[in-house]
């Protein structure tokens, strides 16, 4: 479907252990914080996998790009933070990578700063007879998004519709 991330830095599986998940939420805060106080932005944080084969991945990414240094220097610091807080039970594999040339879009910000660019978005609702949009992101005004479709034709919809939204590549 897309283009894999750039980067991809993994840390083995770490030692077994038998007390619960932190909440997510209160994972991604703390990795939040590291990945910001490097000067870079957690984009999206996954956890997938059965309980011996979790994968946990971090995407993160700033205005010029990351490297893979990068990518190591977020891994190296919160591998340890995750063993210290427990925040993961069992084996898993820890993923910091980029979030590629098709990321994601989740966030108003993301909207706006992506303005310009080429988009692939799927809505929950049909808007003006689809639910599947192709086009040129003109920006987010309030809670609307607007897209710039082929042949002079555009379309407007709010963000809470949003299904599934991410940059996309003109080839």
């Amino acid at each position: 479907m897309g283009v894999s991330p750039l980067f991809c830095c993994s840390r083995p599986g770490q030692k077994s252990r038998t007390y619960c998940l932190l909440p997510l939420e209160k994972t991604r805060a703390m990795i939040k914080d590291v990945v910001r106080a490097e000067g870079m932005e957690l984009v999206d944080l996954e956890l997938k996998g059965a309980s011996h084969q979790r994968i946990l991945r971090i995407f993160i990414d700033r205005p010029n790009g990351i490297t893979h240094n990068d990518c190591v220097r977020i891994s190296e610091q919160v591998g340890p933070l995750l063993e210290v807080e427990e925040a993961i039970s069992g084996h898993y594999t820890l993923e910091v990578s980029s979030p590629g040339l098709t990321r994601k879009l989740k966030t108003p910000e993301d909207f706006r700063r992506f303005r310009g660019r080429l988009v692939k978005v799927l809505t929950t609702e049909e808007v003006q007879g689809s639910s599947s949009f192709r086009g040129t992101l003109l920006g987010m005004e309030g809670e609307i998004i607007s897209l710039d479709l082929k042949h002079s034709k555009s379309v407007a919809f709010p963000l809470k519709i949003v299904a599934k939204a991410q940059l996309d590549l003109d080839l």
